[in-house]
């Protein structure tokens, strides 16, 4: 039986709670924030220890893994204390404020040999998942592509990042996870509309070593809730609805084949639509799983330290592009 306990019990933090009190072999052990009575009304929903410090829960309760799901400024500060005392972390998107701090917690992760996972979860969406499948076999043939929306009203719960670093970073991750292959070059513009001090707005472009482009729509200032991607590929475009967890593919029914090397002339056409079936689940179900089967059985997370680092350097640079309005070429 595993030990598990949540630090930070905002709007992620008690689902993660939530999910560990349903998972089998582990046993919630306590919640923590420096907000006593969220803390209390979380504890007391799932039968767990609550308290207003972490420290006097990692004391007292000794944990063997952890969600850490403060704000993002604490991520280095709270990681490195968990990390120090051996004890297993998932720490929400993103990693940490800065690609330095990310590095400084992957480098002590590896010193003490504990699992540091990243809470990336729209890779454990079922409709991502089979996205990946499909390309991976050649459905859509060769990528041209991939176009992200992530669009909401704006998130009062956020303090300390900007559109781009707290919400973009899941896109961008799942550019990288779709796509896998190396940027070679980056453009952002960015808006601030509401804030004065962060964008809440964030359009991008991303060229892949392949050749691929990745366009990213991503903002805080939509009266609603859109999670999308497209993919276009030659022969034909996927549709994924990242909220519904539906996935449709449109045919190019003039897409080139080995037994017709005419139809290269024809262009783009029409096809059928096909339906995917997807087999739907929570996704903070299947990546808590995934972390805790890490634990257990002493092997990398699906999201790995590294992958938080390297979607965040990717953000930071998207930030820096819009501020200075310069096209970015990633070392």
């Amino acid at each position: 039986m595993l030990k598990a306990a949540v630090i930070g019990v905002g709007s992620m933090g008690r689902n993660h709670a939530r999910v560990y009190r349903e998972l089998d072999g582990v046993q919630l052990v306590g919640v923590a924030d420096k907000n006593a009575q969220a803390a209390a009304k979380v504890g007391s929903s799932y039968s767990a220890p609550d308290y207003a410090d972490y420290l006097k829960l990692l004391d007292e309760q000794q944990p063997d893994l952890v969600s850490l799901a403060v704000p993002t400024s604490l991520h280095h500060e709270f990681a490195s204390e968990l990390i120090g005392r051996g004890v297993h972390v998932l720490i929400e998107k993103p990693i940490a404020s800065t690609p330095e701090q990310a590095e400084d917690l992957i480098a002590q992760a590896q010193r003490q040999g504990v699992v540091l996972a990243v809470g990336h979860i729209e890779r454990f969406n079922p409709a991502v998942m089979e996205l990946r499948r499909r390309l991976r076999e050649g459905m859509a043939g060769r990528i041209y592509k991939i176009h992200a929306e992530r669009l909401s009203p704006y998130p009062t719960r956020i303090q300390d990042a900007g559109v781009v670093i707290d919400l973009a970073s899941h896109d961008i991750d799942l550019l990288r996870y779709l796509i896998d292959e190396p940027i070679t070059r980056l453009y952002g513009e960015t808006l601030q509309s509401i804030n004065s001090d962060r964008e809440d707005m964030f359009n991008g472009l991303v060229r892949f070593k392949g050749g691929a482009v990745g366009v990213l729509d991503v903002n805080w200032i939509t009266p609603t809730k859109i999670r999308r991607l497209t993919v276009t590929g030659a022969r034909g475009m996927f549709r994924c609805d990242l909220l519904s967890q539906e996935l449709f593919f449109y045919e190019n029914e003039s897409a080139p084949s080995q037994w017709d090397t005419l139809s290269i002339l024809r262009g783009v056409s029409e096809g059928n639509i096909i339906g995917i079936r997807v087999q739907r689940h929570e996704p903070l179900a299947a990546e808590l799983s995934d972390f805790v089967a890490a634990v257990r059985d002493s092997r990398p997370p699906t999201v790995t330290g590294q992958d938080g680092l390297e979607t965040l350097r990717v953000a930071v640079q998207f930030v820096r592009s819009g501020k200075q309005t310069e096209i970015i070429v990633p070392a």
